[in-house]
């Protein structure tokens, strides 16, 4: 698998290159944001490791341009403590992030998490599912709220999967983050719960259809009366 890693630590990005290398992945650098940028568009990138703070273009910029027309998985690296940065990335639709300084082998097994899962898509996907307004296909991997087409990131796509097909039934923060990030949940990581933040604001009656459990997960509710019992 090929990785894109974007930082300007040139140190950094040699010693990462050399430890993913003998991961077994492929790996490129770039240490300026606008070659980073149009490094990532380039077919073959199965993967980016964008830094925030870099020079030219920053990294929320380079991701805000890169979801305009792909999809390829990030991973963000923030600064340790700096939550913002972290709920910024994922808002713009970063896949997982990483606080600096970090353990390289957490990198290698975060990127392989989110490389399984990108993998794991059977071509076509099972049948549509439609509940409580939502159509969601995975065949063209189209969702639609309310009669209306609504634009979703990969992630987006396959939390919102797999809580319709679990519809009724509470799906713990610890399930999801095992399923998605092959790690459990910790009180501090807020991946999971920016995603489904992020899903509410798209779909029409968010707040309704994707209740929180308080202390344990989330639940797709089915109908709109099992919505009103609530």
């Amino acid at each position: 698998m090929h990785i894109l890693l974007v930082d300007d630590d040139i140190e950094l990005c040699s010693l990462m290159s050399q430890f993913l290398k003998r991961e077994g992945f492929t790996v490129d650098f770039e240490n300026e944001g606008h070659r980073g940028l149009e490094h990532a568009k380039q077919p073959g990138v199965d993967l980016v490791v964008l830094d925030v703070m870099l020079p030219g273009l920053d990294g929320f910029e380079i991701l805000r341009r890169l979801r305009q027309d792909s999809r390829v998985p990030v991973m963000m690296l923030t600064a340790r403590g700096e939550d913002v940065d972290r709920i910024v990335g994922l808002e713009l639709g970063a896949d997982d992030y990483l606080p600096k300084p970090f353990n390289p082998k957490e990198l290698a097994a975060r990127i392989r998490a989110i490389l399984r899962r990108y993998e794991a898509r059977p071509a076509g996907g099972a049948g549509r599912i439609e509940l409580n307004g939502v159509m969601l296909d995975p065949g063209t991997r189209e969702v639609f709220a309310g009669g209306k087409r609504v634009e979703v990131t990969t992630f987006e796509f396959d939390i919102l999967e797999m809580l319709m097909r679990s519809a009724g039934r509470v799906l713990s923060r610890d399930s999801l983050m095992e399923n998605f990030y092959n790690r459990k949940a910790t009180p501090f990581d807020r991946s999971i719960d920016m995603h489904i933040s992020h899903l509410r604001k798209k779909l029409d009656r968010g707040d309704s259809l994707i209740k929180t459990i308080r202390g344990v997960g989330y639940q797709f509710i089915r109908t709109p009366e099992d919505s009103a019992a609530e």
